[in-house]
């Protein structure tokens, strides 16, 4: 069926909120539950009509409208997040770096879409998912300056023979993620003879939680930047302009410039100050707009008088059980520095570390940072493999003294990253796949690392 008008295609749209995907298949695909996309088929041909198809063109090509049917997830505290990113098209190559943004593959697709919302519940079954929510979405103008410079960096990586480099964290809410059914599904690219994964334009999960929460909650984020400022202004240069005036203060008297208690026991002390000197109400960098939708989570880095940092920085706890079981790609450490920006928030100390001294440092500086594809699929990945290697043989756990040493991966294993206990005290235990008790490991980036990345600023 040929839909005339927008406005006709939307009351098409929002007359399925409600109704189940087994009351709209009219076809039977909604048993073939191992089909990929299944529920968006059936939307596509029981629904609206026309056969499935992977065209690059837009579903409804007559009113350059995209059909996107996507889940989102009720979280314990009432909120709705995106259940996945949405994936849009495949980026050929040979072909991308050829075009504009405004005549790129990813706004041919993307820039009109009726995204229509149902809800992940999993004990519930396929056929009783319900269309929550049909909306039209047309991206803002703030939105789509963000996405130009995210399309810009990935093209770039392309003409410089780099499309084997592309990571997700390198872009804010459009990115290029890997889309195929195994690490064979390569591509070609144009500018080297090293093939590259098959990656598709999407947008980020955090994005899409952002998108959710306009249209289904009354109560919106609040946002960091001024009305037009993306349009010229990248994030981190609006971020440096907001706390240049604070660079060099010590954090007392920051906290009493902003009237917030100086308590460094306090672990909610510094997001609430970051988020005072930048002028917002929340107490939570994470809860800003531009934050979220980015997927930008902060570290606190306390740099001596030399520069030197005296702690390694920690990530994740390990889950054992989901370690030796999981893929690479799909492993919590992969998608953590795959899909993720860091804001790195820097102090520095003024006088030399000595125990029991009370030091107060002042605010250096930030550094917005993620993590190199090179790095995720070297040593990052060797760190992956070889802590499931040790864990699927066996932990060894040595007694020595009050101590219990063990035989994963140490800071001196490659300079970069590392396991090593992430608990409250030695009580503080898990049980390991063969029944061993280990005090709770996690993830750790060395401090040595970490400090070269603040050194290239």
């Amino acid at each position: 069926m040929i839909y005339e008008t927008i406005e006709e295609l939307m009351i098409k749209a929002q007359a399925a909120e409600g109704k189940t995907f087994g009351e709209i298949d009219n076809t039977g695909r909604i048993k073939n539950l191992r089909s990929k996309g299944t529920l968006g088929n059936i939307i596509e041909e029981s629904y609206f009509g026309y056969e499935v198809n992977s065209v690059s063109k837009p579903d409804f090509e007559n009113l350059g409208v995209e059909l996107k049917v996507t889940p989102f997830k009720k979280n314990k505290n009432g909120t709705y997040s995106s259940k996945e990113r949405l994936v849009l098209n495949i980026i050929d190559y040979m072909k991308e770096f050829k075009l504009t943004f405004e005549t790129s593959s990813f706004m041919s697709k993307a820039a009109k879409m009726l995204i229509m919302l149902y809800q992940h519940e999993p004990d519930v079954e396929l056929n009783d998912y319900r269309i929550f929510k049909a909306f039209l979405n047309e991206f803002s103008e703030e939105d789509l300056a963000v996405m130009r410079r995210d399309w810009e960096i990935i093209v770039t990586k392309i003409k410089n023979g780099e499309a084997h480099l592309i990571s997700e964290a390198d872009t804010m809410y459009l990115s290029a993620c890997t889309k195929g059914v195994n690490k064979s599904s390569v591509r070609q690219q144009p500018f080297s003879p090293i093939v590259a994964k098959q990656r598709a334009f999407s947008l980020k999960a955090s994005y899409m939680t952002g998108l959710i929460r306009k249209y289904l909650t009354p109560e919106h984020m609040e946002c960091l930047s001024k009305p037009g400022e993306l349009n010229t202004k990248t994030l981190e240069e609006i971020l440096n302009e907001r706390f240049l005036p604070h660079y060099g203060k010590r954090v007392d008297v920051l906290c009493q410039e902003a009237g917030i208690k100086y308590n460094p026991a306090n672990k909610s002390m510094i997001p609430h100050l970051m988020t005072k000197l930048l002028g917002v109400t929340r107490n939570d960098i994470d809860q800003i707009e531009e934050f979220s939708k980015a997927n930008i989570k902060f570290k606190t880095i306390r740099r001596e008088p030399d520069g030197k940092i005296r702690e390694h920085m920690s990530f994740t706890n390990i889950d054992f059980d989901t370690l030796i079981e999981e893929n690479w790609e799909d492993s919590d450490l992969f998608n953590m520095f795959s899909e993720q920006k860091y804001l790195f928030l820097v102090f520095r100390f003024t006088e030399k570390y000595q125990k029991g001294l009370k030091r107060v440092p002042y605010f250096e500086g930030i550094k917005l940072w993620n993590m190199p594809q090179e790095t995720i699929e070297g040593e990052l990945y060797d760190l992956w493999a070889e802590t499931r290697r040790i864990v699927s043989e066996g932990v060894q756990l040595v007694p020595k003294g009050n101590r219990v040493n063990n035989n994963l991966p140490g800071s001196k294993f490659n300079r970069i990253c590392h396991v090593r206990s992430k608990a409250q005290d030695g009580d503080d235990k898990v049980r390991l796949p063969d029944d061993q008790w280990i005090t709770k490991q996690g993830y750790w980036l060395d401090k040595e690392f970490i400090q070269k990345i603040l050194d290239k600023r």
